[in-house]
């Protein structure tokens, strides 16, 4: 079941792995260009973009060092956001719209054990996301030291370590979510709504007190307070992220053994 759902996913899991490859290729390009203007995009230039937004890129600090650009332009939004959007979008795949198409019914009625199925299917998402960032971290490594961007690999590794947990994280929701709903709009909107506030909360909102304790309910808290690209793994908040996706699959588990499929 788990080879069969990665042949099914292929065309996308390749896309995706093209379209953040793409991405690292345009935007590590630059680098070139910004560590020979210091004066440029050094902190008194910096200085000068308005707070909230220097906020939501984390802060736009050291942007001319290779580990500073790559925190700034690489691994703070875009890549994570990446990585969140092929993870949904695969969760979607494994039970919510099939159930919408109406061929999740045929599958059920086989012999197949239904929490055997939603694991499998949970496997092939683990399996096919490790791929994708397997692959992108190759190309980022190896963009990053094509530009000379001074960052050793292993600090490479484990930022991307974390927005593969992250991506498996909000994967385990959607999966989730269609589980115990059975449509792809719910899932969708549960996984975008958590991603966006657990992100404003853990950049704007280290600047308000009255929302900053919300930090411990997003994931992106768990990714970006070890800093990765300058410590190394932040072995302690990434379990956390582990034992999070683990417990929210097993909450799919029991929510489609239990509910009735249809369409």
């Amino acid at each position: 079941m788990i080879a069969k759902t990665l042949r099914d996913y292929r065309r996308a899991l390749i896309g995706w792995t093209i379209g953040i490859s793409a991405f690292m290729g345009l935007y590590l390009a630059v680098y070139g260009s910004v560590k020979e203007n210091p004066e440029v995009y050094g902190p008194q230039a910096m200085a000068k973009f308005p707070g909230a937004l220097k906020d939501l890129m984390g802060g736009m600090e050291d942007f001319t060092s290779g580990a500073g650009y790559l925190q700034s332009v690489v691994y703070q939004l875009f890549v994570p956001f990446l990585f969140l959007a092929c993870a949904m979008l695969i969760a979607n795949r494994a039970l919510a719209q099939p159930e919408e198409d109406g061929t999740l019914e045929l599958v059920v009625t086989l012999p197949i054990d239904r929490k055997r199925l939603v694991l499998e299917r949970f496997a092939a998402l683990v399996i096919g996301l490790g791929a994708v960032a397997a692959m992108t971290l190759l190309v980022t490594w190896g963009l990053a030291e094509t530009m000379e961007m001074g960052v050793p690999f292993d600090r490479i590794l484990a930022a991307h370590t974390g927005v593969l947990l992250v991506g498996l994280f909000f994967g385990a929701v959607t999966l989730a979510v269609g589980a115990a709903t059975g449509r792809k709009g719910p899932a969708m909107a549960v996984t975008g709504v958590w991603a966006v506030l657990g992100y404003v909360v853990v950049t704007v909102g280290r600047s308000v007190d009255a929302i900053a304790w919300l930090k411990w309910l997003s994931p992106f808290h768990y990714y970006a307070s070890g800093q990765p690209l300058q410590q190394g793994l932040p072995v302690g908040e990434y379990l956390v992220l582990t034992g999070a996706a683990a417990v929210l699959a097993l909450t799919a588990v029991l929510a489609f053994d239990r509910r009735d499929v249809g369409v």
